[in-house]
């Protein structure tokens, strides 16, 4: 088969929220299901983790998992970057903080590393 007119695909976008459109009751929303605060929480030490450490933590399958860090990603809690075939989670905390100082700290349970 010919590879002419073959699209390759385009390097993924991965959409952040600015810290100025973090609003609280999409935050609050987000973080109203234990599982994605027990995400907050193995953030919070400041480490990345890939995807599949936060899937094999919470003990879930990858699509429930995935589901969580989206929601987290789009309330502007979390940052994802993509690195070759793995993806990088990361928490916003200096984002979140700036927003809504304390926010982090009260979510953790003063557990935050800074």
């Amino acid at each position: 088969m010919s590879s002419v007119g073959v699209r390759r695909p385009v390097a993924e976008r991965i959409h952040h929220p600015p810290v100025e459109s973090l609003d609280l009751a999409t935050i609050m929303r987000a973080l109203g299901d234990p599982a994605r605060l027990e995400i907050m929480r193995l953030l919070a030490d400041g480490r990345p983790r890939v995807c599949g450490e936060v899937y094999a933590t919470l003990g879930v399958p990858n699509s429930t998992g995935s589901y969580h860090l989206r929601t987290l990603r789009e309330a502007g809690l979390t940052r994802s970057r993509p690195a070759g075939t793995q993806r990088y989670i990361s928490l916003r905390r200096e984002d979140v903080e700036r927003r809504f100082p304390g926010l982090i700290d009260a979510v953790v349970g003063g557990r935050a590393a800074r």
